[in-house]
């Protein structure tokens, strides 16, 4: 796990909270600020997927060129 996983996945934990937030409160902005820092955070999400996927397949390569 990197931190591109760690800080989406907490961004999106975060928007979540803050878009509940702003459904109690009656804010619509608040629940349009809190889907946008869902979106984002699943965004760096996958980017830290994709990062963990390159690290492994060069991991693998180097391996394979070694043996």
């Amino acid at each position: 796990m990197n931190k591109d996983q760690v800080k989406g996945a907490a961004k999106d934990l975060g928007g979540k909270v803050q878009e509940e937030f702003g459904k109690l409160t009656g804010s619509t902005e608040q629940q349009a600020k809190g889907l946008k820092n869902q979106a984002e955070g699943k965004v760096q999400e996958h980017l830290g997927d994709l990062k963990e996927k390159v690290k492994d397949a060069t991991a693998a390569v180097k391996d394979a060129v070694k043996s």
